[in-house]
């Protein structure tokens, strides 16, 4: 943390935007440890806690939205080779689309909630037609409740960085537990599309 207090904000700030934005096309990226130093330091005085959510939010909507709109333009064609066809025939995506059309956008939201799982939710809403503004409002709505939730948790537990990843690691070990059920579930669901 000396280390980090010593730097300069730019590179901070930089750091924390290519994280949050890196995070919807590698979703294993920890953009919420860069993103909760980044408002730890806010916290002491270091950052600024509305450019750190700014950057963040506006990086992670972003990519979120060209994740969307390559799903939507050329993720169909990616399923047409053999394997693609196993795992996602034309009754998978039509399937994938009634989920889309009976959760909406709440499920979008909730989805984009879940550590890894928000990776996926954009590409597969463009593979399956969802209309724009139907899958990023949600996207921008979930990721702003996200981390500005983040961020001003962590600004209000202020210096006591023990207490920051004591909280931290409660709210990511009930969301990665969520994520790690909804994987769960398409890992079995993908095992029965290929043994079929």
């Amino acid at each position: 943390m000396a280390f980090l207090e010593r730097l300069p904000p730019r590179p901070l700030y930089a750091l924390i935007t290519a994280l949050a934005a890196v995070e919807n096309i590698f979703p294993p990226v920890p953009a919420d440890v860069s993103v909760a130093l980044g408002a730890f330091l806010s916290g002491r005085g270091i950052m600024n806690g509305w450019l750190v959510f700014g950057l963040t939010w506006a990086a992670n909507v972003g990519s979120g939205a060209a994740v969307y709109a390559l799903g939507r333009t050329h993720g169909r064609a990616v399923f047409r080779g053999v394997l693609g066809k196993r795992l996602f025939s034309d009754a998978t995506v039509a399937h994938i689309q009634a989920q889309y059309e009976r959760h909406g956008a709440w499920g979008i939201y909730v989805s984009r909630l879940l550590p890894v799982w928000r990776g996926v939710v954009m590409p597969f809403a463009g593979i399956a037609d969802v209309p724009p503004w139907r899958a990023l409002i949600p996207l921008a709505l979930a990721s702003a409740t996200y981390y500005g939730a983040l961020i001003l948790l962590v600004m209000t537990l202020g210096t006591n960085i023990d207490e920051v990843w004591r909280v931290l690691g409660h709210v990511n070990a009930v969301l990665g537990v969520a994520a790690a059920v909804v994987v769960l579930v398409v890992v079995v669901w993908i095992v029965r599309r290929l043994r079929s």
